[in-house]
């Protein structure tokens, strides 16, 4: 599939993959490292997805040693230590990007060759962001601009579209819900995914939404706990 996609076939026939959808910091690349069972994607506050990756992921059978390759932008060079591909993330966001925060639809292409993940393709999209960072090169109407990024990937009717949600926020004002619902009105090909369940306030609970009776989604949700920060320091 992704040879194909390689020598232009997505311009004339679309071709499946699976899209990460959701609001800033809901918890998109913590799920897909969970997906993928490495450590290998920046994280912090503010916008750090900042160009859309693209993850080619392949399931070894007989190999512990797992490793990486940027066949576009790094060329010829497999990486073994995951903490150098995070480190190389954010080099090539910053090439294209700047290093003031700027955003750009220019996919970063990303081969994962690994015993703990499946067989997939997925993309991880820059959260649908609001307001623009101060001091940074983000412009004032960035809330367009992360949309329309979003709203190209993920309104291809081939793309199955992983909408994450946090379980501690009123998921009625979920932008990645509120976008997937628009383009996907039938639910056919969007699955919720609710995180944060963890951190929700006190004498609260995630029962409506993990049963599917706050926003029905004909695929349902499913809830998962992913590591805190003060986790992924330990």
């Amino acid at each position: 599939m992704d040879e194909l996609r390689d020598v232009g076939l997505q311009q004339h026939i679309s071709l499946p993959r699976i899209a990460v959808l959701g609001s800033q910091s809901a918890g998109k690349s913590s799920v897909l490292e969970s997906i993928v069972g490495i450590d290998f994607l920046p994280r912090g506050s503010g916008v750090v997805t900042r160009r859309p990756l693209e993850l080619r992921l392949t399931h070894l059978h007989d190999s512990t040693q797992s490793w990486a390759v940027f066949p576009e932008e790094i060329p010829g060079k497999k990486f073994t230590d995951f903490k150098l591909v995070c480190k190389a993330i954010e080099e090539v966001t910053d090439k294209v990007c700047g290093a003031k925060k700027g955003i750009i639809d220019k996919p970063i292409i990303l081969q994962v060759f690994s015993h703990t993940c499946p067989d997939l393709t997925l993309i991880d999209l820059p959260g649908i962001t609001r307001i623009p960072l101060a001091g940074s090169d983000q412009p004032e109407n960035i809330e367009k601009i992360t949309r329309a990024m979003a709203h190209r990937y993920v309104s291809d009717p081939r793309t199955i579209i992983l909408c994450v949600v946090p379980a501690n926020a009123d998921m009625t004002t979920s932008d990645g819900l509120q976008m997937a619902r628009q383009l996907d009105p039938k639910g056919l090909r969007t699955i919720g995914v609710i995180t944060k369940v963890d951190i929700m306030d006190r004498g609260v609970n995630a029962k409506r939404m993990i049963m599917n009776q706050e926003v029905p989604l004909r695929l349902g949700f499913v809830a998962v706990k992913n590591r805190a920060q003060e986790d992924i320091i330990n």
